[in-house]
């Protein structure tokens, strides 16, 4: 697999910018950033990893009984057993192409050339290639874009999605809804029901045509992150390289936010686009704390990074009176602010807050989040003795309890970490929160996750990161099995997935590059 090497760079810590034109006055035909990453058998790699999972979603497990998909899916009689079988492993496999693809495309510490994902080819000409087989596919691995059509049309039809679900209008944009969610109601912020009130009209109101139209903002959100997380990078004297690899290319974000249209991804769009701003110093944090409260009013956990905005500008140095008092003040306006940006954009709707009443409302399914975990298991024990007459209680209270550490690790992470690495104690305070939330999906590590690669981590600290990320794939890959009753092979997805990652990590050499890139 061969790259051209680019040109040698000039003093200073980035490579000069280089033209996206297809030729020079001085020298050989040069290709466009998107061509250039084409050209490397890598990345095609990952494209037709995406294209099987694509293409694998076409499958009973995810496909609503009201998608249209199923009129070409029965007259090609792709239905039965047989399809389930070829959709699940054509998934499978297409996770273990893109994940493969990722790996071989790792900056490596201290081998010259290994940066190429940043500093020769463009990751955002990678990440273009990596989604384009989502942008038409039905949602990827979660019907949740399917939930926020069928609530953009309940406000549509002047019903209020805090107090009802979408099953309460019976018709085609509820029958789309999982039976979990249809009669829950929405946890979302207001300007998130909003925007899919708007794409349903954009839409005409038809009901699949909505649901793909939920990838518009999504998308909004991964060009804010693929472009801006680097930059940060920048601000902040680290390579870029790792955040690019990292952040924008990790596959979790490629297959839930471009994939599964999370609206997650536009409210770390409106975080990182506040980080940035906020970077710039000067008196940027103000702005910056405004589109951090525009962001919560789409999914309420962005309002965490603004107490970090006014600390990226000017750090909290010292325990002076002075310096304290400063520091708690700003943190004050800035919270405030952002939540200023929250009520407008909630008067601006006229939604209201009524999400305060559903916030439990994730947390009614059970996933691998620790607290549900352990809780359940002592649910189990509990129940065997008939000391819990409710046969739930201590699943509850457990959950609770993980809430609680949750809140006290943010706290004092905010009189710590904050202090002088702000950006830092907003990537472990979303993961804190994530990890010990009675709901724990995949997208929801990205919160954290995106930002981890600006916290300086260790080696050690970035292998447990990717050792992190494939168990979360593996687990979303066992859970498509086994909704399609074929959990034997997600476990043996699991196993091929594991004995991936561990090649990976005992390889010294890049494997995409065959000459250095110097400088």
């Amino acid at each position: 697999m061969t790259v051209m090497a680019p040109r040698p760079r000039t003093a200073g810590p980035h490579p000069p910018r280089r033209p996206v034109s297809d030729s020079t006055a001085d020298g050989p035909p040069r290709r466009g950033p998107i061509r250039a990453a084409w050209g490397v058998p890598t990345v095609r790699r990952g494209f037709y990893g995406t294209l099987a999972i694509a293409i694998g979603s076409l499958s009973p497990a995810y496909l609503p009984r009201s998608s249209p998909w199923w009129t070409p899916l029965n007259t090609l009689h792709l239905t039965g057993v047989g399809a389930r079988v070829g959709g699940t492993l054509l998934v499978l496999c297409g996770i273990g192409l893109l994940v493969d693809a990722w790996f071989q495309l790792r900056p490596i510490p201290g081998i010259r050339g290994s940066a190429v994902v940043y500093h020769q080819l463009r990751h955002w000409a990678i990440l273009a290639i990596w989604g384009a087989p989502f942008l038409l596919a039905p949602p990827i691995l979660s019907g949740d874009a399917y939930s926020y059509a069928a609530q953009g049309w309940l406000v549509h039809n002047h019903i209020d999605p805090y107090r009802v679900g979408p099953g309460v209008l019976p018709g085609a944009f509820a029958d789309q809804v999982a039976w979990v969610w249809r009669y829950t109601p929405a946890p979302y912020g207001p300007l998130s029901l909003q925007i899919a009130h708007l794409l349903d009209a954009v839409a005409g109101y038809h009901p699949y045509l909505s649901a793909l139209l939920m990838r518009i903002p999504a998308l909004l959100g991964v060009v804010a992150i693929g472009l801006l997380l680097p930059r940060i990078a920048r601000q902040m004297g680290i390579d870029p390289a790792l955040a690019a690899w990292f952040g924008t290319l990790n596959p979790i974000l490629v297959i839930d936010f471009i994939g599964g249209a999370h609206n997650d991804s536009l409210m770390l769009g409106f975080v990182v686009l506040g980080l940035w701003l906020a970077g710039r110093r000067g008196r940027w944090w103000i702005p910056a704390a405004l589109l951090i409260g525009v962001g919560a009013s789409v999914k309420q956990p962005a309002l965490l990074a603004a107490y970090a905005v006014p600390l990226i500008a000017r750090p909290w140095l010292s325990w002076r009176v002075r310096e304290i008092a400063i520091s708690v003040i700003r943190g004050v306006v800035s919270l405030a602010l952002a939540a200023a940006a929250f009520a407008g954009v909630t008067q601006l709707t006229g939604l209201g807050y009524g999400w305060l009443n559903a916030v439990n409302v994730p947390g009614l399914v059970v996933t691998v989040s620790p607290s549900t975990t352990i809780g359940v298991a002592l649910q189990f024990v509990v129940n065997l003795v008939h000391l819990d007459p409710t046969g739930h209680l201590v699943v509850r209270y457990t959950r609770t309890a993980f809430l609680v550490i949750a809140g006290l690790v943010v706290a004092a992470m905010a009189f710590t970490t904050a202090r002088r690495r702000p950006i830092s104690f907003v990537a472990y305070g979303y993961l804190a929160v994530a990890f010990l939330s009675p709901a724990l999906h995949t997208w929801y590590v990205l919160w954290g996750g995106l930002l981890f690669p600006l916290t300086r981590p260790t080696h050690r600290q970035v292998k447990a990161a990717v050792w992190t990320t494939i168990a979360l794939l593996s687990y979303a890959a066992i859970n498509l099995s086994w909704r399609n009753g074929l959990v034997s092979l997600g476990v043996a997805a699991l196993v091929a997935y594991l004995w991936m990652v561990h090649e990976h990590h005992v390889s010294t050499e890049p494997q995409v590059l065959t000459q250095p890139v110097e400088g």
